[in-house]
């Protein structure tokens, strides 16, 4: 595990509130994909079941992962930071089938057997790990059929590939830096692809009507094997 990555995210997790105590729908848990509250698609593009098991790559202060729990799905959340992970057992004590680690998204994945019937990253690690390196293992971490899905901010047109993210440290510090990977929809699909999923789709969520924000890369693929 970077020591330099986990601090940089304990610090990131400083200027991240709790989530709200419920949706606009007044729901205790829920799945949310993008950066806006109660928008875009549900947990159902996951395709899971109760019983069977999903990995989120990256999983913060644990709502996805929690509510993923709720309905009966074993739901593995892994995350490099200590002080998120702290915020979702303090939010989460009583949730059944939720199993947290402090870990790096690579390492996890080689390390375990477990095969998952879906594998998820909301603005996580499949965004800040660079795909070459990430795609294998996730594949072999699914079992045929299973769910491969993740959403980011979408690329700045031009600035594709290996980006720098900055975290703020105060202001007699330097930022944090961190590295995440950029590419617009259709470089996604054909990379997907190359690496054996299939069923691939990738295209850039509109943001709520009214606003005038970035809308949210969302991408969903099926493991090939």
């Amino acid at each position: 595990m970077s020591n330099a990555r986990s601090t940089a995210w304990d610090i990131y997790s400083q200027s991240k509130p709790q989530r709200r105590k419920t949706n606009a729908r007044g729901e205790v848990t829920w799945f949310n994909w993008t950066q806006y509250p109660d928008h875009g698609p549900g947990v159902d593009v996951l395709n899971l079941h109760p019983g069977e098991g999903a990995l989120d790559l990256g999983c913060g202060s644990g709502g996805n992962t929690a509510h993923l729990a709720t309905l009966g799905v074993r739901s593995v959340g892994i995350d490099l930071s200590a002080k998120q992970l702290a915020k979702a057992r303090e939010r989460w004590p009583d949730v059944d089938d939720m199993e947290l680690h402090q870990a790096d998204a690579l390492t996890y994945l080689k390390d375990t057997s477990t095969i998952f019937d879906a594998v998820y990253s909301v603005f996580g690690a499949s965004w800040f790990t660079d795909p070459g390196q990430l795609l294998p293992p996730v594949r072999a971490r699914l079992k045929p059929g299973g769910v491969f899905a993740f959403s980011q901010r979408p690329a700045v047109e031009g600035c594709y590939g290996c980006q720098a993210s900055y975290i703020p440290r105060g202001p007699d510090e330097d930022p944090a830096i961190v590295k995440r990977w950029d590419y617009d929809p259709g470089v996604w699909e054909r990379t997907l692809k190359e690496h054996g999923f299939v069923d691939v789709s990738a295209s850039v969520l509109a943001p709520p009507s009214g606003s005038r924000r970035t809308g949210t890369l969302f991408v969903r693929c099926v493991q090939g094997g």
